[in-house]
């Protein structure tokens, strides 16, 4: 992390005229949490009176009703007062190459994030700011962490102009002279949406709901048994859980679009709070494609991706940024592999691909099948007998496609130059059967590339080679011009990206986030 992805002061040369504000409703979008705790406060007891049939107000505090109305003014005065000085004391500027944005009137914080280091910008919108037409820009840098910077709230077309100008201005589309000049947003081109008949089936049929299944069967047998049907009541906290769980899920994959852009993959979701972001390819470090047992019936697969800038999936929040596809059938998942990694290496991607998706080796005493994976020794089979046949890896030009589950079918690709380091693991009965893990390092995130019981001759050959195409690859890397890499593998999608909708500014067809 550099310092100028983190809080820092700003420099003094910053001119006050070049400062913006954000919208006035800001701090109330942002509050209004407070302003509710405020009512309820006040108002609980005399509504829980009302509803009793008794007297609105306590006979008992007549004498000090003026009071309390007095206190309950002031409070909301503060209240209001104290988002107004928050929105007064917020302002952000786009110049020098950094976004800066400062807050705060008792505690000021002074962010700044260079532009050149800004790995993508979100656009999010949560149900109050849509009531408003506002929304929130969200800066991702390159840790990830407390030095994003969040821009809340502006109207949702100044959002989408500033976005394409800063956007501009990180690929050098804009120079600094130009600063004033607006950018229009670049063209699109829808490539799939997910149908949220299939999201909510796809909800009711995955893991989680065989577990609930299961615990419920468990829970009545136990019952039933102890002839106790209290334990029923044990439930209800649970079973509240795992509404709202489900709840989340079907809200943040509500109307998932995916559209490719200059700019990247630009993908949006959500029924009540919704968010569109934009992936530059150049940014993906993996890619995951997982299949649970039941999925198999409808031919069902998701993807995840580890993102520079994005991190870990620890919550929802982060499990859904993560997500390049909640739902999709083979064509959607092809589709979305030739986006994210346009030159796959291999003469014939779509066989190589079924092979990583479904394929299995034989039995026989062969380490690699016919499609090309090289899989765990039959030696070893005692220490996966389920998995040894499809546990396997495949180098091709450009990516490292591993492999691997039986019954949850996982197929990870990791772009040669995305290799940040390695590491061989060897445990006691690994080493009796002599075979080895191979981890790769990547950015964070929920994709853990992870050879698994490769042969140890096979698994050090592998680690030599794979450190000496992650060199190759860095100096010839050209990730960055992903739209003219499309091209080839889906023509008509990069030419409807490419075509612009209304006139545009020149050489706006090669903007990307750089």
């Amino acid at each position: 992390m550099s310092p100028g992805d983190s809080a820092v002061v700003l420099p003094d040369k910053a001119v006050d005229g070049d400062w913006k504000r954000v919208h006035p409703a800001s701090p109330f979008v942002r509050g209004w949490v407070a302003l509710a705790a405020v009512g309820f406060f006040f108002s609980r007891d005399a509504f829980e009176r009302m509803l009793q049939g008794r007297d609105f107000v306590d006979p008992h505090l007549s004498g000090r009703v003026p009071w309390l109305l007095a206190g309950g003014a002031v409070v909301l005065l503060l209240t209001v007062g104290g988002f107004i000085l928050s929105w007064y004391f917020t302002r952000y500027q786009v110049a020098e190459g950094f976004v800066r944005v400062n807050t705060g009137f008792l505690f000021k914080q002074q962010r700044q994030a260079r532009l050149d280091r800004v790995q993508a910008i979100d656009i999010v919108q949560p149900l109050l700011a849509r009531i408003f037409g506002l929304a929130e820009l969200k800066f991702e840098v390159a840790d990830a962490g407390e030095s994003a910077v969040r821009l809340a709230y502006l109207p949702i077309d100044q959002a989408k102009q500033l976005r394409a100008t800063i956007l501009a201005r990180a690929a050098g589309v804009v120079s600094e002279a130009g600063a004033e000049q607006e950018i229009p947003e670049a063209p699109e081109h829808v490539v799939l949406s997910v149908p949220p008949a299939r999201l909510l089936g796809s909800l009711l049929l995955s893991e989680q709901t065989v577990g609930i299944l299961l615990g419920a069967a468990a829970v009545v047998s136990t019952s039933v048994l102890l002839d106790n049907t209290a334990i029923f009541l044990a439930l209800i906290p649970a079973i509240l859980g795992i509404g709202a769980s489900y709840w989340s899920s079907f809200n943040k994959g509500y109307n998932f679009t995916a559209a490719i852009s200059p700019d990247g993959i630009r993908l949006r979701y959500g029924l009540l709070d919704t968010q569109a972001q934009t992936l530059p390819p150049g940014r993906i470090q993996a890619v995951m494609v997982r299949q649970p047992p039941i999925w198999r019936l409808f031919g069902w697969y998701r993807m995840h991706v580890n993102v520079a800038g994005y991190g870990a999936a620890g919550n929802s929040d982060g499990a859904a940024r993560t997500m390049l596809l909640p739902v999709g059938l083979k064509p959607d998942v092809l589709r979305m592999m030739s986006l994210v990694l346009p030159d796959p290496g291999v003469d014939e991607p779509a066989a190589v691909f079924d092979a990583g998706l479904e394929g299995l080796a034989p039995s026989g005493r062969v380490p690699a099948g016919t499609d090309g994976f090289v899989t765990t020794p039959r030696r070893a089979r005692l220490l996966a007998p389920l998995g040894w046949r499809r546990n396997g890896f495949l180098a091709t030009g450009t990516a490292l496609l591993i492999r691997s589950g039986r019954w949850w079918r996982t197929l990870v690709m990791v772009p040669h130059q995305r290799t940040q380091s390695m590491a061989l693991h060897q445990g006691p009965l690994a080493r009796r059967f002599g075979v080895a893990d191979l981890v790769l390092h990547t950015t964070a995130g929920p994709v853990l590339p992870r050879v698994f019981q490769a042969g140890v001759s096979q698994a050090v050959e592998l680690f030599d080679q794979q450190a000496a195409r992650a060199r190759e690859a860095r100096k010839r890397q050209t990730s960055e011009q992903w739209l003219a890499q499309v091209a080839p593998q889906a023509p008509e999608v990069a030419a409807a990206a490419a075509q612009p909708e209304e006139p545009q500014t020149p050489n706006q067809e090669d903007r990307h986030d750089g």
